[in-house]
This record gives C-alpha cells, sequence and structure tokens, in this order.
C-alpha cells in the first residue's frame, strides 16, 4: 500500500530525525510504501532559494516554487492509498490539517499518529481538533499514540482498501 506521510516533521532537525529513523522505517517495516512529502522536491531548490539575498527576486522564486511544492504534495495524496497524519504539537499544523481534508475528500483512509500527551481537543470528547479527528474517524482510521500502534490500523486499511472501509471506534 502506498501512504502518504503528512505532518510537520521536515520543518526541523529534530522531526525530521524522529521522520527518516524512527516513523518512514516503521511505516516500511510494515511492508508498505512511503510516500514523503519532504523528499518529492528536490532539497537543492529549497536550499538555493533559501540562500538568494532578499528582495523581489526570492519572492518570486519561493512563489513559484511554493506551487511546485503543493502540486507535488497533491499528486502524491493522489496516488497514495491511505494518508498516515502527524498530529503532534500544540495545534495540528495547518498544512497537515489540509492534507488531511484534501486526503478525506479524496476517499483515502486516514490514520493519526500522536504521541503528544498535552490535550488540544476542542472539548473532552476530542483528542485533537473537531473537524480533523471526523475526517480521521469518518474516512475509516483511527488516532495512534505509538509507533507500535501503528500496524493494526494500517493492516485493516490494507485489506479494506478495495471494499468499504471498516470505521473505526
Amino acid at each position: 500500500m502506498k501512504v502518504y506521510l503528512a505532518g510537520p516533521l521536515g520543518f526541523s532537525e529534530a522531526g525530521r530525525a524522529f521522520h527518516y529513523d524512527k516513523l518512514i522505517p516503521a511505516i516500511r517495516e510494515l511492508g508498505h510504501e512511503v510516500l514523503d512529502p519532504w523528499s518529492l522536491t528536490d532539497h537543492a531548490k529549497i536550499e538555493s532559494v533559501q540562500q538568494m539575498r532578499p528582495g523581489d527576486s526570492k519572492l518570486q522564486a519561493w512563489k513559484l516554487l511554493n506551487a511546485e511544492i503543493g502540486k507535488n504534495n497533491t499528486n502524491a495524496i493522489d496516488n497514495a492509498d491511505a494518508l498516515v497524519a502527524v498530529l503532534d504539537g500544540p495545534d495540528i499544523d495547518s498544512g497537515t490539517a489540509a492534507e488531511i481534508g484534501y486526503a478525506y475528500a479524496r476517499g483515502l483512509p486516514i490514520l493519526g499518529y500522536r504521541s503528544d500527551f498535552r490535550q488540544i481537543g476542542d472539548n473532552e470528547g476530542s483528542i485533537v481538533n473537531l473537524q480533523v479527528e471526523y475526517f480521521i474517524r469518518t474516512s475509516g482510521g483511527t488516532i495512534v499514540s505509538s509507533l507500535e500502534q501503528l500496524s493494526a490500523p494500517l493492516l485493516r486499511m490494507l485489506s479494506n482498501k478495495n471494499g468499504v472501509i471498516e470505521k473505526a471506534n
């Protein structure tokens, strides 16, 4: 199964370490292909724009590169069988929330991963933002709190990918 991995982990050194050393290997060990948005766009392009002098040229370069990154990520979600979303942080990353909404609209099953113990739900009945949680659970997915808990929901998604997705609790 092709799994798109949504989340903000690529923005920081610590996040990248977890993303590449723990999360991606855990999904691959379960036999899935990972569609990694942080690898879809040539990193040299990003570094090149980051190193430009401030001004109109840099602004235009970012606008062009942002469109390329957005298109690459959209195409990857379009080619995915499921989406795994990292939900850690004091609030869900806005890009991750957008990818969850897009995947839901495309009919993909979504699995949320939240190892962060801080409470961010809209009320006592939600773990995270209620709309994000609704999309995850209604897609047939669930929210897990450890890497060890990824296996069963991903296996269920794989076995149901061609039929009706079994709704999680």
